[in-house]
C-alpha cells in the first residue's frame, strides 16, 4: 500500500507539473520603449516597470533606443509584430512616431506615453506623467530663495537652460519656471545678464551635459568677464552637472566667488551628492517608482475593458488631441530635506548618498 500511495502521489505531482501552464494566466506582451542609458533615471524607469509588469502576470519587452530615433522606430515595429497588446513609450523625439503609431492602432494596441508626450498623433491613450509646469515652478522658486533676494540691494545675474526642444515637456520646464521669474526680470530684481531667453536660445538638445557645459563657458567668457553669475536655471541634473563643471573651470566655488544658485531635476545620485556638498543647490525629485505603479494600473485597466484612472483632461494637447493624463506631484529636494525626503523614502540609501 506504501508503494502504492508513493506512486499514486509521484503520478499526481507529475500531472500537477504538466497541467500548471494550461492554467497559468499569462496576461500578454506589454512592450517598453525607454529613450536613453545615458540618465540612471531612465536605467530606474525601465528596469521598474519590468518588475511590476512581471508581477502583475504580464510578459514586459524591455528595449533602450540610445537617444537614436530610427532606432526607436525599429524596436517599437518588431513589439508590435510580435504581439504586443500595450506600448509603454517614453519617446526620444515625441513628434516622430506618428506612423508607427498608426500602425500599432491598426493592430489593436494601445499606447501609454511616459513622462513624454507624444505628438502629431491621434493614437496616444493616455499620458503617465509628473505636473511637468509644476517642476518648473519648483526650479525657479528654489533658484529665487537661494538668491535671496528679499535681502539684496542690487539685481541679481542669472542664466538660463532649457531642455531638448523636442521634448515637450521641455516647455512645461521653462513656462512654469518663466511664469515665477518674468515678473522679477521686469521688476528689474533678476537680469539675465546675456539677454539669452527663449527656448529657441537657451534649448539644449538631448539634454546633453556636455552641450550645456560648453554653452556656461561660452557664456562665462563672453558676459562675465567684469561681473558675477549668481544663479543658473538648469532643468536637469545631467545639464547641471556640466554648469557647475564651467563654474569651477573659473573659479566659481572657491576663494571669494561662491558657487551661483544652480538648480536641477531628477535627483540624480551625482547631483545629490553634489548637493550635499554645497555645489549644486537643488533638485526636483519625481518618484519615478509611483509613475511605474500609475502606468501599471493603467495597463491593468486596459486589458480589464475599463477606463483607465486619469486627473487631468485638459492640459495636453498633442496637436491633434487632448490626451486624457495622470499627473503625479514633484518635490524639491535641497540640503535642508534631501536625506528626509530620498532616504525617507526608501529611493536611495544613507550609504549610496554619502559615498
Amino acid at each position: 500500500m506504501k508503494l502504492i500511495t508513493s506512486l499514486l502521489a509521484a503520478a499526481a505531482i507529475s500531472v500537477a507539473s504538466f497541467a500548471a501552464p494550461v492554467f497559468a494566466q499569462d496576461k500578454g506582451t506589454v512592450g517598453i520603449s525607454m529613450p536613453t542609458k545615458t540618465s540612471t533615471r531612465w536605467i530606474s524607469d525601465g528596469e521598474t516597470m519590468e518588475k511590476l509588469f512581471k508581477e502583475a502576470g504580464y510578459t514586459p519587452d524591455l528595449q533602450f533606443a540610445d537617444d537614436d530615433i530610427p532606432n526607436q522606430l525599429a524596436q517599437i515595429e518588431n513589439m508590435v509584430t510580435k504581439g504586443a497588446k500595450v506600448l509603454v513609450i517614453g519617446a526620444i523625439d515625441g513628434t516622430t512616431l506618428s506612423d508607427i503609431l498608426q500602425k500599432a492602432a491598426d493592430a489593436g494596441v494601445k499606447v501609454i506615453a511616459y513622462d513624454r508626450l507624444i505628438r502629431d498623433s491621434g493614437n496616444v491613450d493616455y499620458y503617465a506623467t509628473f505636473d511637468n509646469f509644476q517642476v518648473g515652478v519648483l526650479q525657479a522658486t528654489s533658484l529665487v530663495e537661494g538668491l535671496k533676494l528679499d535681502s539684496a540691494t542690487e539685481p541679481k545675474n542669472i542664466e538660463l537652460f532649457g531642455g531638448s526642444p523636442d521634448d515637450n515637456n521641455a516647455f512645461f520646464f521653462y513656462d512654469g519656471a518663466m511664469s515665477v521669474l518674468q515678473p522679477l526680470i521686469d521688476s528689474g530684481k533678476i537680469v539675465v545678464k546675456s539677454g539669452q531667453v527663449g527656448m529657441d536660445q537657451v534649448g539644449t538638445l538631448r539634454w546633453d551635459g556636455a552641450v550645456a557645459q560648453a554653452r556656461m563657458e561660452n557664456l562665462l567668457s563672453s558676459t562675465y568677464t567684469d561681473a558675477k553669475v549668481d544663479g543658473v536655471l538648469s532643468p536637469y541634473d545631467g545639464l547641471s552637472i556640466g554648469i557647475i563643471s564651467a563654474l569651477k573651470g573659473v573659479g566659481y566655488g572657491s576663494g571669494d566667488m561662491p558657487m551661483p544658485i544652480v538648480t536641477g531635476q531628477d535627483a540624480e545620485l551625482p547631483s545629490v551628492k553634489s548637493i550635499l556638498a554645497g555645489e549644486q543647490y537643488s533638485t526636483v525629485f519625481k518618484d519615478t517608482r509611483e509613475l511605474a505603479k500609475v502606468t501599471v494600473n493603467m495597463v491593468n485597466a486596459i486589458m480589464d475593458g475599463k477606463e483607465p484612472e486619469v486627473n487631468d483632461t485638459k492640459t495636453y494637447e498633442n496637436g491633434v488631441k487632448v490626451v486624457p493624463s495622470y499627473l503625479l506631484k514633484p518635490v524639491s529636494v535641497d540640503k535642508s530635506n534631501a536625506k528626509e525626503v530620498l532616504v525617507g523614502s526608501g529611493y536611495y540609501t544613507e550609504d549610496q548618498i554619502n559615498n
